[in-house]
């Protein structure tokens, strides 16, 4: 299903956007908050530059809200639709899932925003520039 040039593969691993060989973050794991925002500055098998311009990742902070969104529409369904549970206990469950899954939530956000801008190249070799 996830395969090398499908822009999901790039949005769920990380990987780089043109190249998909390499991470973008210097620390795979999103749940290390000390690295949670440090990346390379540049693929070393494409040579793309991952900060486009400066602030570039500010974008990502509105496709962070709509990812944010459906994470809390799929916590309340889940608890109120499915589990029948109160409203407080939604409430709850929502909160709880916002915060367990806010790594994530910003990883893939940024992940999704690089990826409106960068396309996968299968051609992509290591440029100097």
């Amino acid at each position: 299903m996830l395969k090398k040039g499908n822009k999901l593969y790039s949005i769920l691993t990380g990987t780089c956007p043109k190249c998909h060989e390499e991470s973008m973050y210097m620390d795979k794991n999103p749940y290390n908050m000390l690295n949670i925002f440090k990346m390379h500055d540049r693929c070393s098998h494409c040579n793309t530059k991952y900060k486009i311009e400066p602030s570039f990742f500010f974008g990502a902070m509105y496709v962070s809200y709509g990812v944010g969104i459906a994470f809390g529409v799929a916590a309340f369904v889940i608890s109120f639709l499915f589990l029948k549970t109160s409203l407080i206990t939604t409430f709850i469950a929502i909160t709880l899932t916002l915060v367990v899954f806010m790594p994530f939530i910003i990883r893939v956000s940024r992940n999704i925003w690089i990826n409106l801008f960068v396309h996968y190249d299968p051609n992509a070799i290591k440029t100097k520039s």
